[in-house]
């Protein structure tokens, strides 16, 4: 579970910003939209990001995603002459020379864990690791720079210092060598999934290959019946490819190699299957249409997100998504976060679900108190120097019977954006 994730430094992020995760005293949604973890923390199961263009929603996801992606693949040799892929701010002389900063807070077995980095595009400046096994936090490690302390809880590390290059992180190294800790916290890294909607081809890969599971194959004809989009059911096949789907224009070197492993590749199509009426709307048959082109960007939309979902779901782990309410109607988007607030692990709905989901969206129809706490909703806003801020409606003095959606449309709670004269793009004639 995320308790907080912090970045700084980095894109459109100037100074610190924090996205807590920390469910506020209040009792709104209790038991729908917090974890319990103990009788001192509960953490909220959604985070909504709202904002106007430009303002550094789609950064904070990018920002969490650098995080991971760096985590996860730093100590790769294949990248030990490399840059590092880290941008800083660049509209601000006090951030040339400074590091952007990053750090997560998160639970793993009931054990609190924080881990963080600062980096520029040479080098790993800072990187810390400490832990909470009873009640005070513990360090794991500290670096600076080439300097890597290693607590006494943290004999993994041992000897690895000196393995470690300057543009690689030592926790990355610990879990190449195979170190407990380091590879507990990779694995929480890993499942962290951070997908943006307007481009997903990856998760609608990652859906067509999840069919092959039948417990999520029942999971998605459900979701989509749920829908109400006319689909029940879905088959997939696999059709060998031939010489001739192979681009004639391709080089002739690239077609040998192409020819040569035709036997190992394959198509993979996805049908939807619709029922067919007679003319007394009494069903009669089957009809199979291709996934793909035959239907709507909305539906794709949907069956590209419903993996990712049913995974995090499964698994309790942590799903962001930029622009999740793209192409897809209010009411799915609605359905889909009611989901993460009401699902349980088990039967009897005794097992509490831990799994989080973070979005960013423009949709307003869903800002509502019936579905979100105040400590759920977020804002970026950018200010007069190009620098974004992040803050919760929590900091807000709002009634509890308010109307969120038309609140922050009439401008109460800022991160909209301001309208210009749009009458002086326009020639008027005299």
């Amino acid at each position: 579970m995320l308790i907080e994730f912090k970045v700084g430094n980095f894109l459109s992020f100037k100074d610190n910003v924090t996205l807590s995760m920390v469910a506020s005293p209040d009792r709104e949604h209790l038991d729908t939209n917090t974890i319990k973890v103990n009788d001192k923390l509960r953490l909220i199961k959604s985070a909504a990001i709202y904002g106007a263009n430009a303002s550094g929603k789609s950064n904070l996801f990018e920002a969490m995603n650098f995080m991971r992606n760096f985590i996860l693949t730093s100590a790769k040799e294949s990248i030990s002459t490399e840059k590092i892929p880290v941008e800083r701010f660049r509209l601000s002389t006090e951030t040339e020379k400074i590091p952007s900063t990053f750090e997560a807070i998160f639970i793993i077995d009931n054990i609190r864990y924080r881990y963080g980095f600062q980096v520029d595009r040479e080098r790993v400046h800072n990187e810390w690791l400490f832990y909470v096994p009873t009640i005070r936090e513990s360090t794991l490690f500290i670096r600076e720079k080439d300097n890597i302390k290693l607590g006494s809880h943290f004999k993994e590390g041992r000897g690895l210092q000196e393995k470690t290059r300057p543009n690689a992180l030592f926790l990355s190294v610990s879990d190449q060598f195979n170190g407990k800790i380091a590879k507990r916290i990779l694995r929480w890294i890993k499942n962290f999934k951070v997908i943006s909607a307007l481009d997903n081809s990856e998760e609608q890969s990652f859906t067509i290959f999840s069919l092959d599971d039948k417990e999520f194959k029942d999971f998605i004809l459900k979701f989509l019946k749920a829908a109400d989009i006319g689909i029940k059911g879905l088959s997939k096949k696999s059709i060998p490819l031939t010489e001739k789907d192979i681009p004639g224009e391709l080089p002739e070197k690239l077609k040998k190699e192409l020819y040569s492993k035709l036997t190992e590749l394959e198509i993979v199509e996805v049908n939807s299957i619709r029922q067919k009426y007679d003319n007394n709307k009494k069903p009669v048959s089957d009809e199979n249409f291709d996934f793909e082109s035959r239907e709507s960007a909305g539906t794709r939309a949907l069956f590209a997100l419903s993996a990712p979902i049913y995974y995090t779901l499964k698994h309790n782990t942590i799903l962001a998504v930029d622009e999740l309410t793209s192409k897809l109607h209010p009411l799915l988007t609605r359905a889909i976060i009611e989901i993460f607030h009401n699902y349980n692990c088990d039967k009897d709905n005794k097992l509490q679900s831990q799994a989080q989901l973070i979005f960013a969206s423009q949709d307003t129809n869903i800002l509502s108190n019936q579905l979100f706490r105040r400590d759920q909703v977020w804002f970026t806003q950018k200010d007069e120097y190009g620098a974004s801020e992040l803050y919760s409606l929590e900091e807000y003095r709002v009634r509890k019977d308010a109307s969120f959606n038309k609140d922050y449309i009439m401008g109460k709670y800022g991160a909209i954006p301001f309208i210009g004269d749009i009458d002086s793009l326009f020639e008027r004639r005299k």
